[in-house]
């Protein structure tokens, strides 16, 4: 029998505009999960495409005056570089145009037809070309616009002899399903809207129509085309063999994942798909799982309708700009941007300075310049090989730790949740390094603790680099370059628990920075909906703290930078503060919301300590503030004034007095 391959699938996206970060969102998803299964040992599928017969593309070619074939042609190739340029590897790419999808979802019909899921009937109500969608006269109101919040554009009443598909006969078959396999919609939540829906009442569905020149006719009857959600359902089996290669359909069927945004679950992937399949009598997708949108500061969606998101290949061409980067690296620092941006569950505001800041502290201070001091360090301390040395047990059980929360958070679909958890490694490590000195040692002449030290940094780097391979497949094989471990052919799972996989003795190349630090704040957007938008962007001091260069033990000194009078320094008020609490801020890993009284006065005050303090052990503190600052939002929050910390290899270390003083007291 043909081992079952991991079958995995985006939705495959309309034609009718160019991509952008959203739609890259969940092709870049599918292909980490990809990517993860494949270092487990399992064969994997990986299927993504486009959806071309719909009437908006039909018209969207007319208005630029081309025919449907050439317009769709056009966009599925920008579409297939859009995801070679942002280091997708999808295993196969499937177009409704093509011959083995027409010749699938014509037998699909035909057989529903036979079987009488499908029967002729006359359909008089309202239809949105844009949604593709039909609607009831109880659905649409008086302005007869499209229900639907994100669309809202008027709808057409269409009267005509169709084919109906007989949904209503599977609302039971289909609850039913739902209770015995809890894990089959995801998340949660989202199987209760879909449970609602169904409970709601559904009607069967008219799936034909007129026939206007494009779309996928009824074999025998060419004056109609079936419509297309039916038709585009049906490509995860047609993709996959059905109906004529059915070798290949047991290897890969059925899905173990459809994966996509959450507009299309509730209609269309949890309820009419699953209902097909039964009617044809076909296993149901292991899961369906949505995810929520990139939003804007108002909270309302982004995307094609709103030219809100930019293009793929022009954010990581920005990213290349701004950082000196290489084009690989800058793909694979985007890749790292989104999923670890995007709290996957919900919805999350779509904020291009904060996707430069992150890069910044989560790339440049935290990965790339632990990994580049510690190369260093090797250098000037071993001639460049690796020490031969004990790793750290505290370390490597943190590591294992790490490892568990990790794959924990990619079975629930936490993209952000497991890079998390590789920071955990990153933060930890960045403090090692200052709580062991290795320059400390070097100096006192204590080599077996000093290698031991900087074995456990090097085998640290390399556990980084298994876990983010998945995100960053070009950026991880840089790091084990960067490291010496050439002689590690391929990032294999198990090796993410290894703590000893390096040769001793093994030569490190010159030390490179793989992150360049972001030093232009003057930038251009990247293109969004596919229009060039020049805007200038700066990026505040407060909040991207400066990469420390490689330190050296005696280091002292401080950046040059422009004196100040007396009477400027004066205008700062510089105040001590009780912190009364302390929050974290949802979807933001380095922010906490800090309640402070300033004398007589609470204030709110937003830092970015989380990594290196907890919530509960803040409360009582006293720290120093700037008390005069200019408040500014983030996040959406008010910060009023900011305080003063310590800036250790990226880290902000609080000021404390020396002893409990009055609240509001100066500092001068």
């Amino acid at each position: 029998m043909t081992e079952k391959k991991y079958y995995i699938t985006t939705p495959i996206y309309y034609v009718n505009g160019s991509p952008h970060i959203g739609s890259a969102l969940t092709t870049l998803c599918c292909d980490t999960l990809s990517r993860y299964h494949r270092m487990r040992g399992e064969k994997t599928w990986f299927l993504t495409g486009t959806d071309e017969q719909a009437t908006k593309v039909y018209e969207a070619a007319e208005k630029v005056g081309k025919s449907p074939k050439e317009f769709v042609d056009a966009l599925a190739a920008e579409f297939k570089s859009a995801w070679s340029n942002l280091h997708i590897e999808n295993d196969d790419f499937i177009r409704t145009t093509e011959p083995r999808h027409v010749r699938g979802v014509q037998e699909f019909f035909s057989r529903l037809r036979d079987s009488g899921d499908i029967y002729r009937g006359m359909y008089e109500g309202w239809y949105c070309v844009s949604d593709e969608t039909f609607f009831r006269d109880t659905d649409v109101q008086e302005d007869h616009l499209c229900p639907n919040a994100e669309c809202r554009k008027p709808l057409r009443r269409v009267q005509e002899e169709n084919y109906f598909f007989r949904l209503s006969a599977y609302a039971e078959p289909l609850l039913h399903h739902i209770e015995e396999n809890p894990d089959f919609l995801q998340p949660d939540f989202r199987r209760n809207e879909v449970i609602s829906f169904i409970q709601q009442g559904m009607r069967d569905m008219s799936v034909t129509r007129a026939n206007n020149g494009w779309g996928i006719p009824v074999a025998d009857e060419p004056d109609k085309v079936i419509y297309v959600w039916f038709d585009a359902l049906i490509n995860y089996v047609t993709a996959a063999g059905w109906p004529d290669d059915m070798e290949r359909f047991q290897e890969l069927w059925p899905a173990d994942t459809h994966l996509m945004a959450k507009e299309i679950f509730v209609r269309f992937h949890a309820t009419l798909w699953p209902a097909m399949l039964m009617a044809l009598k076909l296993p149901l997708p292991k899961q369906v799982y949505a995810h929520g949108w990139w939003v804007g500061s108002s909270g309302q969606k982004e995307g094609k309708r709103t030219g809100g998101l930019p293009h793929p290949t022009e954010f990581s061409a920005e990213i290349a700009q701004l950082t000196g980067a290489s084009k690989d690296i800058a793909v694979d620092s985007l890749r790292y941007l989104l999923l670890r941006e995007m709290q996957f569950h919900g919805d999350s505001e779509f904020n291009y300075d904060n996707f430069l800041r992150r890069y910044n502290t989560d790339l440049a201070n935290d990965l790339g310049n632990f990994c580049n001091r510690t190369c260093n360090m090797v250098g000037r301390y071993f001639e460049g090989a690796t020490p031969d040395g004990i790793v750290d047990p505290e370390i490597s059980g943190l590591g294992t730790e790490v490892l568990a929360d990790y794959d924990n958070a990619l079975k629930e679909f936490r993209f952000n949740g497991a890079l998390e958890a590789v920071w955990r490694l990153v933060s930890r490590m960045n403090r090692y390094v200052e709580e062991k000195k290795p320059w400390t040692l070097a100096k006192k002449g204590e080599t077996t603790e000093l290698a031991s030290t900087l074995r456990t940094c090097l085998e640290a780097i390399r556990v980084m680099a298994t876990l983010l391979h998945p995100v960053m497949p070009f950026a991880s094989r840089s790091l084990l370059e960067q490291i010496g471990a050439d002689h590690i052919p391929k990032f294999e799972w198990r090796d993410a628990g290894n703590w000893c996989l390096l040769k001793s003795g093994a030569k490190l190349p010159e030390p490179q920075p793989i992150f360049p630090r972001i030093q232009d704040t003057k930038s251009e957007e990247p293109a969004k909906g596919g229009n060039s938008v020049k805007q200038e962007k700066k990026l505040s001091e407060e909040t991207i703290k400066p990469v420390q260069k490689e330190e050296s033990p005696e280091t002292t000194a401080t950046a040059e930078s422009e004196t100040i009078t007396i009477e400027d320094f004066m205008k700062i008020q510089l105040r001590i503060a009780d912190i009364l609490a302390a929050e974290p801020i949802p979807n933001a890993t380095k922010l906490l919301k800090l309640t402070v009284r300033i004398g007589e006065e609470t204030r709110t005050i937003l830092a970015g300590i989380a990594e290196m303090y907890q919530p509960e052990e803040l409360i009582g503190k006293q720290i120093a503030v700037v008390a005069n600052l200019k408040p500014r939002k983030m996040r959406g929050i008010e910060s009023q004034g900011m305080l003063l910390a310590a800036d250790v290899e990226g880290q902000a270390i609080l000021l404390h007095p020396e002893t409990k003083v009055p609240s509001g007291s100066r500092v001068r």
